[in-house]
């Protein structure tokens, strides 16, 4: 969007804070969101590497603590990761004492995970590092503002997968 265009919208031209001239792809959500992702990516790498915990065990520790009693595969359905990938993550985190597996009371094939004390204690570690990652976006942001970008985020990422997540 021109500096002209942009003061007759209101806009702002999300190039002006990239460098170069993005073309066409100025209005793209997929690349406005890559870069974010990409950055965020490489400051949680940062943060976490002290846990020595592979990717996604945060959001599986997170999930576990808000579903007691979920399975492996509602876990990697609800993250859109691959059941196998998750296996190795649950593994993981009760070789390490952070969560534990148990059969289901209702159905024998399932197992129910659930967080230990120290998983939640680590998990609350993890949450902390991810709040000073995104501290300059939420600094950045109103919390008005901040919800609406989780929301219209969430909105986005259900259009794409058909569904809620």
């Amino acid at each position: 969007m021109s500096k002209m265009a942009s003061e007759r919208t209101g806009q702002p031209d999300i190039s002006e804070n990239l460098g170069m001239d993005w073309g066409l792809l100025r209005s793209c959500v997929g690349t406005s969101v890559r870069l974010l992702r990409n950055e965020l990516t490489n400051r949680i790498i940062d943060a976490y590497a002290p846990f020595m915990l592979r990717s996604g065990a945060l959001s599986t520790m997170v999930l576990i603590k808000a579903n007691p009693g979920c399975s492996q595969a509602e876990l990697a359905r609800e993250v859109a990761m691959d059941d196998s990938a998750m296996v190795a993550i649950i593994d993981e985190l009760e070789e390490r004492g952070l969560a534990v597996r148990s059969r289901s009371a209702t159905d024998r094939r399932r197992n129910s995970l659930a967080l230990t004390p120290e998983g939640e204690t680590l998990m609350g570690e993890m949450i902390a590092c991810a709040m000073r990652v995104e501290k300059p976006i939420r600094d950045a942001m109103s919390e008005e503002e901040l919800a609406t970008l989780i929301a219209l985020l969430r909105r986005a990422y259900a259009a794409v997968t058909d569904g809620p997540r």
